[in-house]
């Protein structure tokens, strides 16, 4: 038999996102050779629910033919055998179409079911000339030309909207962009027919629901919907201040221990939460009085922000503690990097000169000021570096490809992966390394992540500096971000990394080499002490901090 079949069309390809109709032969015989599919436009008729798809035929007519049996009347031969059911089924199709969408038509059968099946190509034109007479729709044409006759698209006719075109603006990015093409099990194409059939869509409010009911079947926290205000927000980030506590927060981990709340990654150091003394590993348990139990990170970082000057209130667990804390918001500056020359005695009459950077965030102007601070280091004699990645939740993934750069001379820095394997490769030939050979240290704790942990990865695998610390957060997912028509934005999972070693570090994190006291200062004020102090309880011996 000859089988209908509607296919949802492109986004990528057909702008305008009509469906498609196509008609596939699934029992034609090895010699018959078909177009893979018929596509054209759909042309609606105005006043009646119907449209009709052109349709050409470049084969001879017994190639779009079937061997099954057949009770219409009209199409056998003498003997009343059923030899060739040629285009039959495909036109009374159509006939029923028009006889079912619109009754004030009243069509017959007749012409259509007389024609034999060894029928040619003149008398099945000629049919249809007679079957056009008797239905008049002066605008519409019906060309036999093609491969497979003739489709019909059962869709309804509505036309649409601003709202909607918003809507499969969003559903076209996680079709090109997301890392899974299987959407987690969901049919991608028939989902946006579905929506836009059955989901309302009249105000921007809606339309916003519904593109972010279609991100949660996606089951991925990191892809997620941004409103206007918050996309705004989130570019302002990258680029240099916040308004608000200074806290990077992220979804609790086994490792945590915790099954509700929100994780601080990092409090900014300088900000209103890190002199409150809230620290990485706490669980935020509330935002002004409003549980987080059920509550996503953009969400509440929406409700961490706010003016400058206005109050917010937070209850924090810190281990077995409840905190609560009533603090202001304020502009939190995120000039990435701060640093210290330490002089440490040596051996002899020498001391060692150690340049102590302390990298806050991978912002846009993060790698400038590394390169920046670290020829102002070398300036002034320093032959090693401590790089202080602890508390850093990331930023932009291109800023810390360039840091790496800095410190390597060549290898590769992180393998982009997708769900068929190794996408990309990002490696450097050593062209932009300024600092490839002094020895070098890496700092790291839980609140290294994301951009943070593919550098700590890069200069690990390459044995280009030994970490010190304890396991990083276990980002191992990448995001981009899209901006739609009316501001808003999408940030979109389009990548999984692993480090030079091929190493999936999702949820697992960066194992560092050696651990760090738990007294060792976070700030550049007090690095220097536990490296001149053997007395100190943050002491760490130059030799093993430097050591390869």
């Amino acid at each position: 038999m000859l089988l209908m079949e509607v296919l949802a069309s492109s986004a990528t390809r057909w702008p305008s996102l009509y469906p498609q109709s196509a008609l596939s032969n699934i029992n034609s015989k090895p010699n018959c050779s078909f177009n893979n599919s018929t596509i054209s436009q759909v042309l609606p008729f105005k006043s009646m629910s119907v449209r009709i798809v052109d349709a050409r035929l470049w084969s001879p007519l017994l190639c779009a033919r079937t061997n099954a049996n057949t009770s219409h009347r009209g199409c056998s031969n003498s003997d009343g055998s059923h030899r060739r059911n040629t285009l039959i089924h495909p036109i009374w199709r159509l006939n029923r179409s028009f006889s079912s969408k619109f009754s004030l038509f009243p069509m017959s059968y007749g012409c259509l079911f007389k024609l034999k099946c060894r029928c040619s190509l003149r008398k099945v034109t000629s049919c249809l000339d007679k079957f056009r007479q008797r239905v008049f729709v002066p605008f519409v044409a019906i060309m036999l030309v093609t491969s497979v006759c003739v489709a019909v698209n059962n869709a309804p006719s509505w036309a649409l909207t601003e709202e909607n075109l918003l809507f499969l603006e969003a559903w076209r990015t996680i079709d090109r962009a997301y890392i899974d093409k299987t959407f987690n099990g969901h049919s991608w194409f028939r989902y946006r027919e579905n929506v836009l059939r059955n989901e309302p869509m009249n105000t921007r409010e809606e339309t916003y629901n519904a593109i972010r009911k279609m991100l949660a079947t996606l089951d991925d926290p990191f892809t997620r919907f941004l409103e206007p205000e918050k996309f705004k927000s989130l570019r302002s980030g990258t680029q240099g201040a916040l308004t608000g506590v200074g806290l990077s927060i992220g979804y609790p981990t086994a490792v945590d221990g915790s099954t509700s709340g929100l994780v601080v990654i990092s409090a900014s150091p300088g900000g209103p939460a890190s002199r409150a003394g809230i620290l990485s590993g706490d669980i935020i348990m509330e935002i002004n009085n409003t549980s987080t139990e059920n509550m996503g990170i953009y969400d509440a970082a929406e409700r961490l922000q706010g003016s400058e000057g206005s109050p917010v209130e937070l209850t924090v667990q810190s281990g077995s503690e409840i905190k609560h804390f009533a603090l202001t918001r304020e502009r939190v500056s995120l000039n990435p990097v701060k640093a210290r020359l330490c002089e440490v005695p040596g051996m002899g009459k020498e001391s060692y000169r150690i340049g102590y950077i302390k990298l806050s965030s991978f912002n846009q102007n993060a790698s400038d000021a590394v390169k920046e601070t670290i020829n102002t280091l070398k300036s002034n004699g320093v032959n090693a570096f401590v790089l202080d990645l602890r508390d850093n939740s990331g930023g932009l993934f291109p800023e810390g490809i360039e840091i790496a750069k800095i410190w390597l001379k060549k290898g590769v820095i992180v393998y982009v992966c997708d769900n068929r394997g190794v996408r990309d490769i990002y490696d450097t030939d050593g062209s932009s390394a300024i600092a490839a050979s002094e020895p070098l240290a890496v700092l790291v704790n839980k609140g290294t992540a994301s951009a943070s942990e593919i550098l700590a990865g890069a200069l690990k695998d390459n044995n280009r500096a030994v970490l010190f610390g304890e396991p990083t957060f276990g980002k191992g997912k990448i995001q981009s971000v899209f901006q739609l028509s009316d501001g808003s934005g999408l940030a979109v999972t389009v990548a999984r990394y692993e480090t030079p070693a091929h190493t999936d570090i999702n949820k697992v994190g960066v194992i560092p080499d050696h651990p760090l006291p738990q007294s060792f200062p976070k700030d550049e004020e007090a690095f220097c002490g536990c490296l001149q102090d053997p007395a100190s309880a943050c002491y760490v011996n130059r030799v093993q901090l430097l050591s390869r």
